[in-house]
């Protein structure tokens, strides 16, 4: 096996962007050098070492895939990646323009002019062409629905007119059909005649002369089977299939369910309008996910790596100025007690383990319920039995953690009331923070909105501010 056999595709990676940063940094070195070099003629030898530069760095993106291009130019600043992209084959543009993040595609976007975006966006399939609708101008959009024909323009309209969460935004409009009453062999030789067939098709979508689905013909049933039987003897009509206005996550979750690689995809009166693709699940998949790691850090949108001060710094705006808010809120609590903490100054080191532990123990829970809830796992059959559940985990939690904590205490103070309030304190805590990490993400996924958004700073105020309340006022009430 060949060294390079061994590398994962991860190192090959990062191996193809570290090449591409050398060659950027030996071009601008190099020219910088030149550049306060006097010589004869130094305007032609900038130039032609200019180009030499230009054409190695082109002959090496010439050698890359689409997908690791757009990665490429996702970790470069932004001088340095409108310096790739101007070398990218225009033919590839459109592509990458797919492949890349939101955030980096419109850094790309206004690099462009309407001319050059119209000749990247022809080449794309509808499907394709309707998730960079948003991102292109008005105008090269209606250029755009000017080329297409009459079947194509009624699609990107139809795709257009939906919502960014449903299926008939992830379907793409690649598929074979056939009719039930015609024989494997003409099946067979009609995909002869064909050439190819789309991308991830592993099976054939059966309709009737209204394009009614019937079923479906695996392309494994169509090979083990006698060639002189007829399709609606042997195709399959227990079909999965999905509405045009079915909510993507539940698709994704079906196709995780029952192990599909693609589904076809069908209006209200059950006629066949397209099918969803296992590589487009898995890109909507991965895309949410990144959505919902953000959004618990309290960021609104998905942020370029390198755009511009200004807006990453308003993009994280938002949740910065509600935690400085529930911060106050919570030394304002911690100010009540002045007088407690004043007397008995172990309480300054002891109220931080407090509130700590009834953070961790809320996002825990919290986590789970984000999960579950994105999942379709929690109905209101099982949300009373959940709720009583995680209560019970943190009643038992707390007494076992507050044991723990209350034996710590006396072993560092020898004060058996401290550590009796520490214990108390902790228990107490702890089913605030169970009773919080269920009710925030459930209480805003009842009001339609993302249970995952701001949640972990919403739960760390409420456990910060109601265990340092819970163990100085104990203490107030106990110690003195």
């Amino acid at each position: 096996m060949s060294e390079t056999e061994n590398i994962s595709s991860d190192d090959v990676l990062k191996l193809h962007l570290d090449e591409v940063i050398e060659l950027l940094r030996k071009q601008e070195l190099e020219e910088t050098v030149l550049q306060h070099q006097p010589m004869p003629h130094h305007e032609l030898v900038e130039t032609l070492m200019h180009k030499q530069h230009q054409a190695a760095l082109k002959q090496k993106l010439d050698q890359l895939h689409t997908a690791d291009i757009a990665y490429i130019l996702e970790a470069l600043p932004l001088e340095q990646r409108l310096t790739v992209w101007n070398l990218v084959k225009s033919e590839l543009d459109g592509q990458i323009l797919l492949d890349v993040s939101d955030a980096v595609r419109e850094t790309l976007i206004s690099d462009m002019d309407a001319e050059e975006l119209l000749t990247a966006t022809e080449m794309l399939e509808t499907d394709e062409i309707a998730d960079l609708a948003p991102d292109l101008p008005e105008e090269v959009m209606l250029e755009l629905l000017k080329h297409l024909n009459e079947e194509n323009r009624a699609r990107l309209e139809s795709v257009l007119a939906r919502e960014e969460d449903t299926v008939a935004a992830l379907m793409d409009f690649g598929m074979v059909t056939i009719r039930e009453d015609v024989t494997l062999r003409v099946v067979l030789r009609y995909l002869r005649r064909r050439g190819d067939l789309p991308d991830h098709t592993d099976k054939l979508f059966v309709v009737d002369e209204n394009d009614i689905l019937q079923g479906v013909l695996s392309l494994k049933r169509l090979l083990v089977n006698s060639l002189d039987a007829t399709v609606g003897d042997v195709m399959s009509r227990d079909v999965v299939y999905f509405h045009l206005d079915d909510d993507a996550a539940e698709a994704a979750r079906a196709f995780e369910r029952y192990d599909l690689l693609s589904a076809p995809v069908v209006d209200e009166r059950r006629c066949l309008q397209g099918r969803l693709r296992v590589d487009s699940i898995v890109d909507y998949i991965r895309e949410r996910s990144d959505e919902e790691r953000l959004a618990q850090a309290g960021l609104k949108e998905e942020e370029d790596l390198f755009s511009g001060i200004w807006k990453s710094a308003q993009n994280r705006w938002m949740w910065l100025a509600i935690n400085l808010v529930t911060a106050f809120a919570s030394t304002r609590v911690i100010g009540l007690f002045e007088d407690t903490i004043v007397k008995i100054v172990a309480l300054a080191s002891l109220m931080p383990i407090v509130a700590a532990i009834g953070g961790n123990t809320g996002n825990q829970t919290s986590i789970l319920i984000v999960r579950s809830l994105a999942l379709g796992l929690i109905t209101k059959a099982n949300v009373r039995r959940l709720i009583t559940k995680e209560i019970a985990i943190g009643l038992m939690n707390g007494v076992v953690w507050g044991s723990v904590i209350g034996g710590v205490a006396y072993l560092l103070y020898r004060d058996i009331p401290l550590s009796l309030v520490m214990a108390g304190a902790t228990l107490l805590n702890l089913m605030v923070a169970a009773i919080m990490g269920i009710s925030i993400p459930l209480i805003r996924h009842a009001l339609d909105k993302d249970p995952a958004v701001g949640t972990s700073v919403l739960l760390t105020a409420v456990t910060d501010g109601a265990g340092f309340f819970i163990f100085l006022g104990l203490a107030t009430v106990f110690l003195l």
